[in-house]
């Protein structure tokens, strides 16, 4: 590890937070394969302004998420740009997986009595994530599920693409704001795994490079330049 870089491994099941700085790069690995990361965006210093996908989506003309591509506030501000990728498709419109539908596919277990082994969902790992920061249900939004390809057949219905992410394959957000962010690796809510995946990721931190003029997400759509701009004058009146 050097220095000003940090690492961990997040085990399958389980959730992570930090308020983490303008100009960080955040690199996620999937160790495993099928990974799936569930992740939610706050502005720290107004806990009322969270990541929109809808708005993410239509600005930038896409149904899917890749390199180049900003993640969006409901402010029309920019908390992270995805600088790397190794996939070409993350998904921001499948949600969250929850205790009903887990149990229904792979059966209740506990934490008190599975311990490591238990059954734990994205919508309540996100819930405890959120409630150290004073938030509840009310304050959920639209999640992104990185790692995560949906396809659709011809009657238009969603299936998660099994084997997209393999192990060792990255994607890398540098944030443009400071942004609390809020993850778990819980399964994907149209997972179809025979048992209960535990894919672990890791999380390494650092220091992101500059953003210049020529920057590849800052030109990779006009309203990202304007998303720039709205970051720039956010900071300039701080």
């Amino acid at each position: 590890m050097t220095l000003n870089t940090y690492t961990t491994d997040i085990p399958g099941a389980s959730h992570w937070s930090l308020r983490v700085r303008k100009g960080t790069l955040m690199r996620l690995t999937d160790l495993a394969g099928d990974a799936n990361v569930g992740m939610l965006f706050y502005n720290p210093e107004n806990l009322l302004e969270r990541y929109n996908a809808p708005d993410t989506l239509k600005c930038q003309h896409t149904f899917k998420l890749t390199r180049g591509n900003c993640l969006y506030s409901d402010m029309g501000r920019i908390f992270a740009s995805i600088v790397e990728d190794d996939l070409g498709w993350h998904e921001s419109v499948c949600g969250n997986s929850n205790a009903a539908q887990v149990a229904e596919r792979w059966g209740a277990r506990d934490y008190q009595n599975a311990r490591n082994e238990w059954h734990q969902n994205g919508y309540d790992a996100f819930l405890v994530e959120l409630a150290k920061y004073g938030l509840g249900r009310a304050d959920m939004a639209a999640n992104l599920n990185l790692f995560s390809k949906v396809a659709t057949d011809d009657e238009g219905r969603m299936q998660l693409v099994s084997g997209h992410s393999k192990a060792g394959n990255q994607v890398a957000l540098r944030f443009e704001m400071d942004t609390l962010v809020l993850l778990h690796t819980c399964p994907h809510p149209l997972s179809s795994a025979e048992s209960y995946p535990y894919t672990p990721v890791r999380i390494e931190l650092s220091q992101a490079a500059p953003v210049g003029d020529d920057d590849f997400c800052r030109n990779f759509r006009p309203e990202n330049q304007r998303g720039f701009q709205n970051n720039a004058l956010y900071h300039l009146g701080k």
